[in-house]
């Protein structure tokens, strides 16, 4: 009986156990635990995790349930840390640890897939094509849309993607995919980026790239998108591959144009890498090496079977045999660093490059410059110390940069980082350092800073005198940096410095060609290689402007061929007089277009040419019509040519000339609708018929029916030429006055009643002149 009762509180008690067993993992909060929100960044969670590791750690924490709690915490960590778990855990509560479980949601996703999206598509019936298999191959580089965004097109400036796009339900991408596979192997040890996209699963991302059928193969560099138009062989992807690269990394090097590619540091403030190979063409990972670094180093290519590259060869001492990689900083002739090694890997080459970034004393030429070559201080531990020589700028090395860069090279240390500042280009940043003292007025000057934080915040210590880079400068310099591995309080002076200029950034106007060049082979690429899909909005646009346009065009042109067949009518027999193309001896300067003709075409105003010319005058068009005589046809006529021939550009002007003889009656008619113009004749007043209206000028609009009028003005010369005409009235104007119209004027008053007419005719194309409207328009008798 007892042994009964035993068995079954043993029994009990692994029931409690497990119980609470379960009931603590379904309490363990990975969020609680950290203390962290839920929507917490990574940074967030690292820093939580750090602060709570040094707090629990079983080393330093005595209490009992600390190794307990540490484990919690790393745990915590785990989870939060990664992405996907964290994912499961918020979706599923728990991280999803197990292959079995991973499986089953695998399944599950697929099913839901298959729910959401009941269509015809490539995904639904969802015929995996041994998807497993493939699976295996592709599963590392799936992307994302958040992935791609956040961290493929900030990557793409560093190095080029190669990224495939695939279905579930694509033959095609069957066949390809042994080739993908060799392809990837090769280009990832060389430095290329890999991405795959499931078309069925992301299809927000895949629509993103442009891709509208699979398999696609698309690369991406400095977050543009090129499309793989060749067939999928290994060495059309990898030719694709390097045309994705700028074509002036690397600068090929000879005999003769290497002292001037090592010189360049100096300009472009970069130290200078050579590689020496046997092979004619530049390698593909150094290609790829040059694209990784090229804000920091400049790479050139010296083919060592190239005729001519022997001097540099034995000067550098070169094992021809060999790939050999040569850094040169400040002193070109002997390179600051060298590797040399058959079968260079791509983690050796950057390592080697890591160590030679820059400069032995970089000048600071940006901000960004200045934060890498001078970090701020985090820690006591962690203090990096600036030695900063404030130096005029100079075509060759001055004295006091040369000690200066001796001194570096003699005293280079982990804590300490040599910089030089052109006082010139950043005046506020050398202002800033330098004492207010006549001293150091047009003279360099050495000054030892540390950074406090990133606003500007520096401590630092001037030296007293300029530099002249003697001897006895160098034992001062160096003695303070001696002072201060024992002493930091010796930068007893506090500024905030100004955010450095950029020196070397393009100018405004070559920005603007850039992005013009970009934007112009980006529509180009697009029209030959784009889908076509997306590109009907954009071409049907383009083709309904110029359809409207041409449209335009030949109405408009129909319109003109038919009024200029009424302008001309079919009886011919009486052509109309023109008058002789007088040339003209000046050209106006205030003319509001150019004259087409060097002469100016007057056409007599007859019955013939009424209609066309007048009373069928097109909208717009206006006639101006000269008044004369027989007797002074001529000269008017000459006159009238030179004052109007600057306004002969405009096609809305039209010249002609009445007979006074003729069409007396015709003229007397229009001036009665212009009273103030002139007084209405009388058919008994005894002169009637001997009113002169020589020099009148009348602009005729046919279409609206209204005129204005041009009257002769006196001049002294007529008014002494009518003062031996006695029988005139001098209270009449000139154009109305009695008698002959020969009596008493010359040939020169008789052209200076026109001698105003080019005034008038500018107020009459600024609509500033009388309007005397008509009924309709009389017949010309």
């Amino acid at each position: 009986m007892e042994v009964k009762k035993l068995s079954i509180s043993w029994q009990f008690l692994i029931v409690l156990v497990l119980i609470l067993q379960i009931l603590s993992a379904l309490d363990f909060d990975p969020y609680r635990v950290l203390g962290v929100s839920r929507t917490a960044s990574q940074a967030d969670i690292k820093k939580a995790y750090k602060k709570l590791a040094r707090e629990w750690h079983p080393d330093k924490n005595k209490d009992p349930g600390a190794e307990d709690k540490f484990i919690q915490i790393s745990k915590a960590y785990e989870i939060l840390s990664n992405e996907e778990k964290r994912s499961h855990y918020d979706h599923y509560g728990d991280a999803g640890e197990s292959q079995d479980y991973q499986k089953q949601q695998q399944r599950e996703y697929r099913f839901r897939h298959f729910h959401e999206n009941f269509y015809f598509d490539e995904s639904f019936f969802h015929f995996p094509f041994n998807s497993e298999r493939r699976d295996s191959i592709d599963e590392k580089y799936l992307l994302h849309f958040s992935h791609y965004v956040n961290e493929v097109v900030p990557d793409s400036f560093k190095k080029p993607y190669l990224i495939k796009i695939t279905s579930d339900w694509c033959f095609s991408c069957i066949h390809i995919e042994p080739v993908w596979k060799e392809v990837v192997q090769e280009l990832e040890g060389l430095g290329v980026g890999i991405g795959v996209v499931h078309a069925g699963y992301e299809r927000r991302l895949a629509h993103h790239l442009g891709a509208h059928s699979t398999p696609s193969i698309l690369g991406i560099i400095n977050g543009k998108i090129s499309f793989f138009h060749n067939a999928v062989v290994r060495e059309n992807l990898r030719q694709f591959v390097e045309s994705l690269l700028p074509g002036n990394l690397v600068e090929k090097v000879t005999n003769k144009n290497y002292i001037r590619f090592l010189s360049g540091w100096q300009q472009e403030n970069k130290p200078h890498v050579l590689l020496f190979d046997q092979g004619p063409t530049v390698p593909l990972l150094y290609k790829l090496t040059a694209f990784a670094y090229k804000d920091y180093l400049s790479f050139g290519y010296v083919y060592v079977g190239l005729r001519g590259v022997e001097e540099m060869t034995r000067q550098y001492n070169i094992n021809v045999y060999a790939p050999t990689i040569l850094i040169f900083k400040e002193h070109i002739n002997k390179p600051a660093d060298m590797i040399q090694a058959r079968g260079l890997k791509k983690q050796v080459i950057e390592d080697f490059l890591t160590q030679n970034k820059y400069l032995l004393a970089a000048r600071l030429t940006s901000q960004k410059l200045f934060h890498e070559l001078c970090p701020v201080k985090r820690s006591h531990r962690q203090r990096k110390y600036c030695v900063v020589l404030l130096t005029a700028e100079a075509p060759k090395l001055s004295r006091p940069f040369e000690a200066f860069l001796s001194f570096a090279l003699a005293n280079t240390q982990d804590t300490v980082r040599f910089v030089h500042v052109h006082s010139g280009r950043q005046q506020e940043f050398a202002r800033t350092l330098l004492p207010d003292s006549e001293a150091f007025q047009g003279k360099s000057a050495v000054s030892i800073l540390e950074r406090r934080n990133t606003a500007g915040r520096v401590v630092y210590k001037t030296l007293e005198d300029p530099w002249t880079g003697s001897e006895s400068d160098k034992f001062i310099l160096l003695g303070y940096l001696d002072q201060l591995r024992k002493d930091p309080a010796l930068l007893s002076s506090e500024a905030v410095l100004p955010d450095l200029m950029d020196e070397l950034a393009p100018i405004f106007l070559l920005r603007w060609l850039y992005s013009a060049s970009d934007y112009l082979a980006d529509c180009w690429d697009g029209i030959f290689h784009s889908n076509w899909r997306e590109m009907m909005p954009l071409l049907s646009l383009i083709f309904s402007a110029l359809f409207i346009l041409f449209g335009t065009v030949i109405v408009q042109a129909f319109s003109d061929s038919n009024d200029e067949r009424e302008s001309h009518p079919p009886d011919k027999e009486e052509a109309p007089e023109k008058v002789g193309k007088t040339e003209p001896s000046f050209t106006k300067e205030n003319s509001s277009k150019i004259p087409k003709k060097g002469f100016v075409e007057v056409t007599e105003l007859t019955d013939v040419t009424y209609t066309s010319n007048l009373v069928r005058l097109r909208p717009g068009h206006m006639n101006v019509v000269l008044i004369l005589s027989n007797s002074t046809k001529n000269s008017l006529l000459q006159k009238f040519a030179l004052e109007v021939y600057s306004f002969t550009g405009s096609s809305c002007l039209h010249f002609s000339f009445l007979s006074l003889d003729k069409h007396r009656e015709w003229l007397e008619y229009l001036l009665e609708f212009a009273q103030d113009a002139a007084p209405i004749p009388n058919q008994y007043d005894k002169h009637f018929l001997e009113r002169d209206y020589t020099g009148y000028v009348l602009a005729l609009n046919g279409h609206k029916k209204y005129f204005c009028l041009f009257k002769p003005q006196k001049t002294v010369e007529e008014e002494e030429a009518m003062g031996s005409c006695g029988d005139l009235d001098p209270s009449l104007p000139l154009g109305e006055s009695r008698g002959r119209p020969s009596c008493g004027l010359g040939p020169r008053p008789i052209k200076g009643k026109l001698s105003k007419l080019s005034l008038w005719m500018e107020r009459l194309l600024e609509g500033s002149l009388q309007r005397f409207y008509i009924p309709s328009w009389p017949e010309l008798d």
